[in-house]
């Protein structure tokens, strides 16, 4: 199962879900997007790839554009 997919079920799955619950998604959201943004930094060093091109993949990385939607949705139904 793609985690991708995980999101997607925690997504759905928030109407019911606790402020714990919640704060518990985002945390993982976030070390898996600081996970995929270190593994490419790492291969971007192995191939010496220029700094502004990595940071453009960063930028496009669809799956980094996901989560930080999936964050946003579910920084938005935490409680103030």
């Amino acid at each position: 199962k793609k985690f991708t997919d995980e999101i997607m079920s925690a997504n759905l799955e928030t109407a019911t879900a606790t402020p714990e619950d919640i704060q518990e998604v985002i945390a993982e959201l976030e070390q898996y997007r600081q996970r995929l943004i270190d593994d490419t930094w790492e291969m971007a060093k192995k191939v010496k790839m220029p700094k502004q091109k990595v940071m453009k993949q960063l930028e496009d990385h669809p799956e980094i554009a996901y989560i930080d939607g999936a964050l946003a949705n579910l920084r938005s139904q935490q409680p103030s």
